[in-house]
């Protein structure tokens, strides 16, 4: 039986629910998902933020959370509320509300998924969940087009998808196969953000380009899509995610906090 065939969509826990994906891995894309919810957070907006990488989930050490305690404290919970089943708390950290299947398995552990049970557990991390009211939803998807993306666009109303990529071909060639996915499932595509586009040069100032550019007629952009932002590369956004804070509020006046507010302003304009 294909992945979602059968299962009920949910009811959106948010005005907004926009899907950040990427065509590979290695692109950045929870960078992006993290940054952007906390650029929309910074107007004053309710945001949401669903790790929904099931077999890497990268969001709970960017925001250095301690897995074990909240597990601990939801456990408790269930106990202290005898029968009845209740819905988790999200954990609140920089003024999102943030779910993860990080939070349930060990920082090591895989999640070992089949296509019964995989759409459970998303049902698990969204229905469960006391959101309470959101003006947006941020879903950072797992790389790629497979089962997990094709159910989550079945199982919650998404209002938008962000593609990521880097420069080069390869990123684009993948980034490509993630448009046309969002296009034939009809999900209307906001844009995408081109990450670690450049360096700026510490000495001059200029733009120099690290990784070798797409030619223009096999890039993302000759489908179409609008380039939302491009995001320069910079040690500071690695040490940030390490740190467990987001550059846009570890570094608040870099470039890169600019580029993700901008970001944040087009979403806020097209939705």
């Amino acid at each position: 039986m294909p992945v979602g065939r059968g299962h009920k969509p949910l009811p959106s826990p948010a005005d907004q629910v926009v899907a950040v994906g990427s065509g590979k891995g290695g692109v950045g894309k929870s960078t992006v998902s993290l940054n952007l919810a906390a650029a929309l957070a910074e107007r004053g907006l309710a945001i949401g933020l669903l790790d929904a990488d099931f077999y890497g989930p990268n969001i709970p050490l960017m925001v250095g959370l301690k897995r074990e305690k909240w597990q601990g404290d939801w456990e408790m919970a269930r106990r202290n509320a005898g029968s009845e089943r209740p819905r988790r708390p999200p954990i609140e950290r920089y003024g999102l509300k943030i779910m993860s299947a990080g939070f349930i398995i060990a920082e090591d552990q895989p999640l070992i998924l089949d296509g019964q049970t995989l759409p459970f557990l998303m049902r698990q991390l969204v229905a469960e969940v006391d959101w309470g009211m959101l003006d947006f939803l941020i879903v950072d998807l797992p790389p790629g087009t497979a089962d997990v993306q094709q159910h989550l666009m079945r199982l919650l109303p998404i209002s938008g998808a962000i593609v990521v990529t880097t420069p080069q071909d390869v990123a684009h060639l993948d980034a490509r196969k993630a448009v046309q996915m969002f296009r034939s499932a009809g999900v209307p595509l906001l844009g995408a953000v081109e990450n670690m586009s450049s360096f700026i040069c510490p000495h001059c100032n200029q733009p120099i380009d690290v990784f070798s550019r797409v030619p223009d007629s096999r890039s993302i952009w000759s489908l179409g899509v609008e380039k939302l932002a491009a995001i320069p590369l910079d040690p500071s956004i690695s040490s940030s995610g390490d740190s467990g804070v987001p550059q846009i509020l570890r570094h608040p006046s870099s470039l890169q906090a600019a580029a993700f507010r901008e970001v944040a302003r087009r979403v806020v304009e097209k939705l």
